[in-house]
């Protein structure tokens, strides 16, 4: 019989060969699941709402509301659903300011993540086509 330590450099070569395999996803299988979240958003205006109502301090106080029809666009890593909104809040002192824009993505036809930046909006909502979104200016707490 051999010795036990005969071995041992045999299964330390072993297990360290075990190591190096690539396990993880191929960035053609990522971009694939990345991809196969590109729902339609049929609800974005439900959504966006229900948003709304949390994001706004006053989401009473809204008037010449606008929104995008969701389109592909080239946001992080890939293409994402992406519908810009934009809206006049009241202010404290009853006056409206300037109009605020806004970008939603959305992942698996949900909203995911919500732009308020003026360069990012800017970015993604460049020659994007609004129309009326009266439901925002309807909406109450």
């Amino acid at each position: 019989m051999r010795n036990p330590s005969f071995f041992a450099p045999l299964l330390l070569g072993l297990s360290l060969a075990g190591c190096a395999s690539d396990v993880g996803p191929t960035p053609a299988e990522l971009k694939a699941r990345w991809e196969a979240q590109n729902v339609y958003p049929e609800g974005y205006k439900r959504d966006l709402l229900a948003f709304m109502r949390t994001y706004l301090n006053d989401p009473t106080r809204i008037r010449g509301a606008a929104v995008s029809k969701p389109e592909l666009k080239s946001v992080g890593q890939g293409e994402r659903f992406v519908a810009c909104v934009r809206y006049t809040e009241r202010k404290d002192n009853g006056t409206y300011g300037a109009p605020k824009d806004g970008a939603a993505t959305f992942v698996s036809a949900k909203l995911d993540r919500y732009f308020d930046s003026a360069q990012e909006v800017k970015a993604l909502c460049k020659d994007t086509a609004l129309e009326p979104f009266p439901e925002m200016e309807k909406v109450a707490r």
